[in-house]
């Protein structure tokens, strides 16, 4: 039997007499309201609930990413809420135009009535950041203490107690080293790879030793330079010590087992059974992706609003905005993955008995 529930009236369910009595213009506290600070709170206050929803879809991925064994169609729904998220994240960028449409000049009526509260202090987003894979101690552009200074007690707690939690990425990493297929008694896909790239790049060395006679010797040696450049990229990712020194430096994040079985996904999307870590992985690119656009685009509305001025929160402006764009993305061992892709002709062939047990069998 169907259980009956009261009635549920639109403006209760959402308590929007709450929602819309939280725009207090501080202008219209010191007598004199500045017209575009109301838009300027509300834009701010659904940045904040977008974050809020972005921190449900993350939290849920991690809680299945916890799993030792994650059945494939728990993977189909990871993969829709990192969509979701990428979606959310077009919206935060759109927003960005309806607070263009406030001119410097308005933003200055009320901008010292908000000294020293700033987006620095979004303590919502320092938590997307954190459970994405950022520590506070990884970040490049500003040391930790300033980082943390500029938080209330209550909220630097919250984000050191959010640290001692796996990260997105750390559980990524764990979820890419159990993965199979890449090597066993029958396939050592990397002996293979590694021939083939090795094959690759002497080809490339004849090239350009038989083509030396059309290149002077300045053209010859950087060509043969940056050959040797290549190697030695290529060297970085199967050998151990190097590998270790890279992750020792912070230059790489994932292990070097995670890394490998990463690549595999990517040079073998096509067989079915990688198709959705695939897409997983190329989501989670894009999400990174998509909050340093939204970063800089940020930066690039400071820098039109403000031009070199310091920023209410005490950094450095638009400089810092945009030093935090490009320092603190979150999943470059990803995206450097293009360094080491190979033509799909030039695959080694995975055997039969391997292949079958990537496809789905079906049975008529």
């Amino acid at each position: 039997m169907q259980k009956i529930h009261e009635p549920v009236y639109y403006g209760d369910y959402l308590q929007l007499n709450k929602l819309l009595d939280t725009q207090h213009p501080k202008s219209k506290d010191a007598g004199n309201e500045a017209h575009d600070e109301t838009l300027f709170i509300i834009v701010h206050q659904v940045y904040e609930l977008w974050f809020k929803q972005i921190l449900h879809e993350l939290k849920s991925g991690c809680e299945i990413f916890k799993q030792k064994n994650i059945p494939e169609s728990e993977l189909s729904v990871i993969n829709s809420r990192l969509e979701r998220i990428i979606k959310i994240q077009g919206v935060l960028l759109d927003q960005l135009s309806i607070m263009e449409t406030m001119t410097p000049m308005d933003f200055l009526e009320f901008r010292d009535l908000l000294v020293p509260a700033s987006g620095f202090q979004s303590v919502q987003f320092r938590e997307i950041e954190i459970l994405m894979g950022l520590r506070t101690n990884q970040r490049k552009e500003v040391d930790r203490e300033y980082f943390l200074g500029r938080l209330n007690q209550e909220d630097q707690t919250r984000l050191l107690d959010l640290e001692k939690e796996k990260s997105f990425l750390e559980l990524i990493q764990d979820w890419l080293e159990r993965m199979p297929f890449s090597f066993s008694d029958e396939f050592d896909f990397w002996g293979e790879y590694q021939g083939t790239v090795e094959d690759m790049l002497c080809g490339d060395e004849i090239t350009i030793k038989d083509n030396q006679a059309f290149l002077d010797e300045r053209s010859l040696q950087i060509q043969l330079a940056n050959l040797s450049a290549t190697r030695e990229t290529f060297d970085s990712l199967f050998n151990e010590k190097k590998y270790k020194k890279l992750l020792d430096k912070g230059d790489r994040r994932l292990s070097q087992k995670a890394t490998l079985n990463a690549l595999f996904i990517l040079l073998y999307r096509d067989q079915p059974i990688l198709h959705m870590p695939f897409q997983i992985l190329n989501s989670l690119m894009d999400i990174d992706e998509n909050f340093t656009t939204w970063r800089y685009r940020h930066a690039i509305m400071a820098h039109r609003m403000l031009g070199t001025k310091i920023g209410t929160g005490g950094s450095s402006g638009h400089q810092y905005l945009k030093m935090a764009a490009e320092n603190n993305r979150v999943f470059n061992d990803l995206f450097n993955l293009a360094t080491f892709l190979i033509p799909r002709s030039s695959l080694p062939k995975i055997p039969e008995s391997i292949a079958s047990q990537m496809n789905y069998n079906y049975r008529g």
